[in-house]
């Protein structure tokens, strides 16, 4: 049966509008926690945050654990989950993707008592509808840490460059969960504007791109380079490397995210640093940043937003995105290096009027999923215009009338879609994105 998903948009005030892009804080982790992987997946018919693996508040080695949690988006609720099931202790710097309603667990490193750090090669797979994991995956050919992760056509996981043991790696290790086995990618050129380690980044479509990090060097400065990959649709694994030098790609530990179909960056530092917070460089705690970057394939350009209308963040490792214009972050080092159990979700307002909020009024969205049709119902006999976007941004379809108001979802294909609504002299303004798990 197709199934299709609404987001709908309200006419409500909000929180936090900052040329059209906004974020609200969500419900607090159990604990504070750093350098954690970050994803999201479903379980059952409800969208979930996933965390694994960190550092506690104490910034030290013996902080650094296996611990994982989860958040139901619906309801706001984190729960403890089973710890990674890594023999070799708690680890930082992983990364986590979700492939098919799997997630996976990937690299990071361990601390020893004496300071010394030892690169992961594992793989740890995780089934959330159970709850449960599931044995490791073949191991990673190369074990890496601090590296950029992303998946591909939700079918194969891309682990780029990073660090692996003594030092950054141009490797591009791809990992297929169907079949369990590694292959090699086409190694990102071997210098150090692209061999880094503390970048992020994401796949859109069939193009790579990611940004900031720490290259080699005398205490490992923050590069200013962007990257992209093309990746060969025909051939995976065959992947052409470009990038150029921009002031606006400095960033290290970023939370890298998908904007209407545009990469999108938030948080961060300017200044690279241990993972206690502290400068490689010698001059004492980092500071997180509020601000954000935004590449335009478009024109090929790349801009840095430094904007104390977000929230300052850094340390992150990953995102938990629901869709195309939203993603959510989960802990990392606030203002003076504190550790962190704040949850934020960024909506980006590429759909938004810039004009004053009108009254809020309730609306009801069902069924969702849907099938055929929707129906959209609310109290007043006001008329409403309706919009319809695809997941990218597209506006698909339009449509007037008053409560309740039928809209046909039988010609489009499976996915998630927005409704954007708008009354007589109203603007419509993006407070929350609501979901809604309703079964057919």
């Amino acid at each position: 049966m197709k199934t299709i998903m609404f987001l709908l948009i309200l006419l409500c005030s909000g929180p936090c509008i900052a040329q059209g892009q906004l974020f609200e804080e969500l419900p607090s982790m159990p604990e504070a926690v750093t350098n954690n992987a970050v994803t999201g997946a479903m379980s059952g018919d409800t969208f979930c945050v996933y965390s694994f693996c960190g550092l506690d508040f104490t910034k030290i080695w013996s902080g650094i654990h296996l611990k994982a949690w989860r958040m139901n988006t619906v309801t706001g609720e984190w729960s403890s989950l089973p710890s990674v099931p890594d023999p070799a202790g708690g680890k930082i710097a992983a990364a986590a993707s979700t492939v098919k309603n799997r997630i996976y667990v990937i690299g990071g490193y361990h601390v020893a008592q004496n300071g010394s750090e030892t690169s992961s090669n594992k793989v740890h797979r995780f089934d959330p509808q159970t709850n449960a994991w599931l044995s490791d995956g073949a191991p990673l050919p190369k074990a890496i840490d601090d590296h950029v992760q992303a998946v591909w056509r939700d079918s194969l996981i891309y682990v780029i460059t990073g660090w692996s043991n003594t030092g950054n790696a141009p490797d591009v290790q791809i990992y297929n969960p169907s079949t369990d086995t590694w292959m090699a990618g086409t190694a990102v050129p071997n210098n150090v504007s692209y061999k880094v380690f503390g970048a992020s980044g994401v796949i859109i479509n069939d193009k790579i791109y990611y940004c900031g990090g720490a290259a080699a060097g005398i205490n490992f400065p923050a590069s200013s380079f962007f990257r992209t990959g093309q990746i060969n649709p025909d051939n995976p694994a065959d992947i052409t490397w470009s990038g150029f030098n921009s002031a606006a790609a400095k960033g290290y530990r970023m939370a890298a995210g998908i904007k209407f179909g545009g990469p999108v960056w938030v948080g961060g530092s300017d200044v690279t640093y241990n993972y206690n917070g502290i400068a490689y460089d010698g001059t004492g705690g980092v500071a997180a940043l509020s601000r954000r970057k935004q590449y335009f394939p478009v024109n090929n350009s790349l801009t840095n937003e430094d904007t104390l209308a977000l929230p300052p963040v850094m340390d992150l490792r990953g995102t938990a995105q629901p869709d195309y214009g939203y993603f959510i972050t989960a802990g990392g080092m606030g203002p003076g290096q504190q550790v962190s159990n704040r949850v934020f979700a960024y909506t980006w307002g590429a759909l938004l009027d810039n004009h004053e909020p009108a009254t809020d009024i309730q609306y009801e969205i069902y069924p969702n999923p849907a099938s055929d049709q929707v129906i959209l119902s609310w109290e007043n006999s006001r008329a409403v215009t309706v919009r319809l976007f695809d997941a990218l941004g597209r506006e698909i379809a339009v449509k007037s009338g008053e409560s309740p108001l039928l809209i046909d979802t039988g010609q489009l294909p499976d996915g998630m879609y927005w409704l954007q609504i708008k009354g007589p002299g109203q603007e419509v303004v993006m407070r929350k994105v609501i979901y809604s798990y309703r079964r057919l």
